[in-house]
């Protein structure tokens, strides 16, 4: 069975994730030049990169390798097309997270955005103990109410995606990474329109 993330339209999902009543596009964009800039880091590796929303940030003089990671062929192929400028660092990867964890290369730090709601906790840790890096960074969100996708004209692209979302508590992920020697450092929160929120976590080992 097919993984709901290998049929949504990119452009559905970006319309869906910028749409006036939702605003988690632009959230997380301005929340990932944090995540980019705060630490001493040479390579990151981004988990559930879609459409490369954030890439803009990336200083080039402070990088050798930048990893892209997708279960999602054609959104990896959009990614290229919209960043040519880095070209020779970015290297994209299309890598189901839930089985296939040995494929992931080593890096400094990993980004994991709006990504721990789809695999769990058990299937991160063993993907953050496959890449070792000393930094991990996560935004999760926290709902307000039950309905953990937000009404826009582009609600019916998510309609699979129940069996697959887990819904992720901030105590819960700190003693997960805790199991692996992650420590929590820092935390963040963004309100969104709706009343949810996006809360970012540090990690460092």
């Amino acid at each position: 069975m097919k993984n709901p993330w290998e049929e949504i339209p990119l452009l559905d999902y970006e319309n869906h994730m910028k749409f006036e009543s939702v605003m988690q596009l632009q959230a997380m964009n301005k929340m990932m030049k944090g995540q980019f800039d705060s630490y001493p880091i040479s390579s990151v590796m981004i988990f559930g990169i879609a459409g490369g929303n954030g890439l803009e940030h990336i200083q080039k003089d402070k990088f050798e390798r930048i990893y892209g990671v997708d279960i999602n062929s054609s959104y990896l192929k959009e990614v290229i097309n919209r960043y040519p400028e880095l070209d020779g660092l970015l290297e994209c990867l299309c890598i189901n997270l839930i089985d296939e964890t040995d494929k992931l290369p080593k890096a400094d730090m990993v980004i994991a955005n709006l990504l721990i709601e789809y695999i769990g906790y058990e299937c991160f840790q063993k993907a953050v103990n496959q890449v070792n890096p000393k930094y991990v960074s996560c935004i999760i969100q926290i709902n307000m109410e039950n309905n953990w996708v937000s009404d826009s004209p582009y609600l019916h692209v998510f309609d699979g995606m129940e069996q697959v979302h887990h819904q992720i508590e901030e105590q819960t992920l700190e003693k997960a990474m805790l199991k692996i020697d992650y420590h929590a450092i820092r935390t963040l929160e963004h309100m969104l329109p709706d009343g949810k929120k996006l809360v970012q976590i540090d990690f460092e080992r």
